[in-house]
C-alpha cells in the first residue's frame, strides 16, 4: 500500500513580538530555481546592460602593463556606440594604450585619472591634447578616492586572466595569467558594475578566485585580453654596469648602517635595475650576518622570488606582479600572497602595508636642494610616469633611500628644484649617488650613524653643483603655459600641477 506523505501543520505564531515588530507571513518559495549565468555576448551587450552613458567614468587596470588588450578593445567599443565625454580612471597607461589619443581627439574621453602614464599618451598629454587636466594619483591616494567615493565608477572592466561564467575571476590561471589582481579589488567593490573582460572560460567554479562572482555583474569572453609577454615591461633585473653596482652598494650600506638591518626587517625596492642591484646587495648582507627578513612588498619580480626561496625573506605581499617568474611564484608558493591596492598604500585604512615597512629603495628622475623628487616629468616637462606607489611608500616607510646618477641623457638629476613635485622631500631620508650620499636635515641621528660607519655624507648643495658641472645639456625653466596635469598626493591635496611643454622638447 502506498504511504500518503501527512501534512505538516504549521505552527501559530503571535501577530506582533515586543521589540520586533509585525510578523509577515512566510511564502515558501520552490528550491532549485533557473541556474543563472552572468555570461554576455559582447561588449555592445555589456554596455547595453550597464546603461553606460556619456559622461560616464570608467576604470580598469595595468596587471597586464604594456600587454594589455582590454581598454583598447573596450575604448573601440564606447566609441563605436558613440559615447562621449567619457571618464578614464585607469591605475595606470602604458605605451601599449597609444589608442587613447584618437579618442581624446574624437570627444570619446575628455577626462583621465591615473597614477602612472608612459609612452604616446603622455606625450599627447603634455602638449596639450586633452580639453581637461589629467589627475595624477598615487596608488594608495587611487585607493583612497575610489573608496570614499571621491571618484565614483560606474563600469569596472577588469581584464580576467580566467572567469567563470557567474564572474569568479583568477589571475593566475590560464594563457594570459598576470598573477595578483590587487587593482582591480578596489574597483569592484565600488563600480555600479563591474564587467570582467576574459579570453579564458572556465568551469564553475574557477580555481584560484582572486575576485568573487559577488563583485561582478557581468562577463564578456574575447579572444585575447592581451600579451602576457608585456608584463614584464621595463627593467627588472638588477643593474650590472660599474657605476649602478657602487652606488647599491652604498645604499646597501646605508640601510645596513641605519640599525633597521634586524632579524625580520621588511623591505621594498622598485624594479628597475638600480633598485634591485641595491636589493642585491642587501640581500648579501642579511645572509652574512645570518638575519631572515619578515617580508618584501610592492610589484614583485622574479628577483624578488629568489631572495623568498634563498630564505631571506618569509613572505612577499604583492600588489601586482612585474614578470613571469613572479607570476608562476604566486600561482605556486603560498608564502606569495595579494593584497588590495587599499591594504597595500591607502592612507585611509589605518595601517596600510607601506605603514609596515622597514627601508624602501626608490628611485629619481630629479631631486632637489629639499629632497623633494620628481618621478612625473623627465627634462622639458614631458609626462614619462607618474607616483604610483613612490610617494606612499616614502611616507610609509621607516627610510625611504633614493638612488640616483648626477646626470642622465646629459641633464643634471640634481637640481636647485624638481620640474614636478612628485614625492615631498619631507619623506625621503637620504639620497645615494656615485659621488657621495646626502641626508635629510631633519634626520641628525641619521647623519652621525653614517658618518660613523665610514660612508661618504656630503652636502646635498655640494651635490646639486656637482650635478650641475657634470651636465652638458642646461635644465630647460618650468613652463608657464595651460595645466595639462594636476598631481596629487595620498591625501587628495595637490602638490603640483604639470603645464603644456614647449613644441621643441
Amino acid at each position: 500500500m502506498a504511504l500518503r506523505r501527512r501534512k505538516t501543520p504549521m505552527p501559530e505564531l503571535p501577530t506582533d513580538i515586543p521589540g520586533y515588530g509585525p510578523l509577515l507571513p512566510h511564502r515558501a518559495t520552490r528550491k532549485g530555481g533557473a541556474r543563472r549565468s552572468k555570461l554576455l555576448p559582447d561588449f555592445d551587450a555589456a554596455i547595453a546592460a550597464c546603461d553606460l552613458r556619456d559622461g560616464a567614468t570608467v576604470s580598469f587596470h595595468h596587471h597586464l602593463r604594456n600587454g594589455d588588450g582590454v581598454l583598447n578593445m573596450v575604448m573601440e567599443a564606447l566609441a563605436r556606440r558613440g559615447l562621449r565625454d567619457l571618464h578614464i580612471a585607469a591605475s595606470s597607461i602604458f605605451p601599449v594604450h597609444a589608442p587613447l589619443i584618437d579618442h581624446i581627439r574624437n570627444g570619446t574621453v575628455s577626462r583621465i585619472s591615473t597614477a602612472f602614464m608612459s609612452g604616446p599618451v603622455g606625450e599627447a598629454i603634455s602638449r596639450g591634447v586633452l580639453p581637461t587636466p589629467v589627475t595624477l594619483q598615487t596608488h594608495g591616494g587611487r585607493a583612497r578616492a575610489l573608496d570614499l567615493r571621491e571618484l565614483p565608477v560606474d563600469v569596472a572592466f577588469v581584464a580576467a586572466p580566467a572567469a567563470d561564467d557567474m564572474g569568479n575571476l583568477s589571475g593566475s590561471t590560464g594563457p594570459t595569467a598576470c598573477g595578483t589582481l590587487g587593482y582591480p579589488m578596489v574597483d569592484v567593490g565600488v563600480a555600479r558594475h563591474t564587467v570582467a573582460v576574459t579570453d579564458t572560460l572556465m568551469p564553475y567554479p574557477v580555481p584560484a578566485i582572486d575576485i568573487p562572482q559577488t563583485c561582478v555583474t557581468h562577463v564578456v569572453q574575447v579572444a585575447h585580453i592581451g600579451d602576457a609577454a608585456g608584463i614584464a615591461s621595463g627593467t627588472t633585473r638588477p643593474a650590472n654596469d660599474p657605476l649602478s653596482l657602487s652606488i647599491a652598494d652604498t645604499a646597501a650600506q646605508v640601510i645596513a648602517a641605519s640599525g633597521l638591518l634586524q632579524e625580520g626587517i621588511s623591505f621594498q625596492t622598485g624594479a628597475g635595475g638600480a633598485s634591485l642591484a641595491t636589493a642585491a646587495a642587501v640581500g648579501r648582507e642579511m645572509a652574512a650576518r645570518g638575519v631572515t627578513g619578515s617580508f618584501c612588498s610592492g610589484g614583485i619580480t622574479g628577483f624578488h622570488v629568489q631572495m623568498l626561496n634563498d630564505g631571506l625573506f618569509r613572505g612577499l605581499l604583492d600588489v601586482q606582479c612585474f614578470d613571469l617568474e613572479a607570476v608562476r611564484s604566486y600561482r605556486d608558493d603560498p608564502r606569495h600572497q595579494s593584497m588590495s591596492a587599499a591594504t597595500y598604500a591607502g592612507p585611509h585604512v589605518g595601517g596600510a602595508v607601506v605603514d609596515r615597512v622597514d627601508a624602501v629603495v626608490l628611485g629619481a628622475a630629479e631631486v632637489d636642494l629639499n629632497f623633494n623628487v620628481n618621478v612625473t616629468t623627465r627634462a622639458g616637462g614631458i609626462i614619462i610616469g607618474g607616483s604610483g606607489g613612490h610617494a606612499d611608500t616614502a611616507a610609509g616607510s621607516r627610510l625611504a633611500v633614493v638612488t640616483t646618477r648626477l646626470t642622465a641623457a646629459g641633464f643634471a638629476k640634481l637640481v636647485p628644484q624638481v620640474g614636478t613635485l612628485t614625492t615631498p622631500g619631507a619623506t625621503i631620508d637620504v639620497v645615494v649617488t656615485e659621488a657621495g650620499l646626502a641626508v635629510n636635515p631633519a634626520r641628525p641621528d641619521l647623519a652621525e650613524r653614517l658618518i660613523s660607519a665610514g660612508l661618504r655624507v656630503r652636502d646635498m648643495a655640494d651635490l646639486v653643483a656637482e650635478a650641475a658641472l657634470a651636465g652638458t645639456r642646461p635644465t630647460p625653466p618650468r613652463a608657464l603655459g595651460r595645466i595639462v596635469a594636476v598631481c596629487e598626493y595620498r591625501d587628495g591635496n595637490v602638490t603640483d600641477v604639470v603645464r603644456v611643454a614647449p613644441s621643441e622638447t
